[in-house]
């Protein structure tokens, strides 16, 4: 067996198993009532300051992820989850610049300079693990979003080296709750 096709079978008995044994599907996740995030560099709806944008493509921002926090989470919570997604970006489907999981439970607080031990990053739409702040294309206004998973399960088991689409699978069918928080970037000169 060639070694394309193997891991194209690991991955699709990963699925397999991912669907049918978890406790929570996309569809039937509800925001859970007391259940938010929040972060200290902005509020829902705030515009981003362009300081805080990525370094590359044309932006000359510091790349910081912000400090985030959250409370209310339900009881049955096992771990959390975190995307950070690009709804504007102008590519058909959005732009994924940061997928993180695992985080422990014990968790409610993320700071700028490092991730809980033992969260994994999961490849973005750059195709490599990490965050990666905004960068909105000149003379547009983009809204960012923050997603904070509840998860029915410690510790995902996604493929390493997975896509950031099939971290993503693996997320959303072992979520029980979400809470979100937006922000704007942009337009840029």
């Amino acid at each position: 067996m060639n070694k394309a096709l193997l891991t194209s079978t690991i991955l699709a008995l990963s699925v397999i198993t991912t669907m049918t044994t978890s406790s929570a599907y996309a569809d039937d996740v509800k925001s859970a009532t007391g259940f938010t995030i929040q972060s200290t560099r902005f509020k829902e709806g705030d515009k981003i300051n362009p300081k805080h944008f990525w370094n590359q493509f044309g932006c000359s921002g510091d790349n910081a992820r912000p400090e985030l926090s959250w409370s209310g989470a339900p009881k049955d919570a096992k771990s959390f989850a975190i995307t950070y997604y690009d709804k504007d970006a102008p590519t058909g489907s959005g732009f994924w610049h940061w997928v993180a999981y695992d985080i422990p439970v014990s968790t409610s607080k993320i700071i700028p300079t490092e991730i809980p031990k033992g969260t994994i990053e999961a490849n973005t739409d750059i195709g490599k693990p990490g965050f990666f702040a905004p960068c909105p294309p000149s003379g547009r206004v983009h809204t960012y979003t923050f997603t904070l998973h509840a998860m029915s399960t410690d510790k995902l088991n996604v493929p390493e080296g997975a896509s950031g689409a099939i971290a993503r699978f693996f997320i959303e069918n072992n979520t029980i709750a979400k809470a979100t928080i937006s922000a704007t970037a942009g337009p840029r000169k």
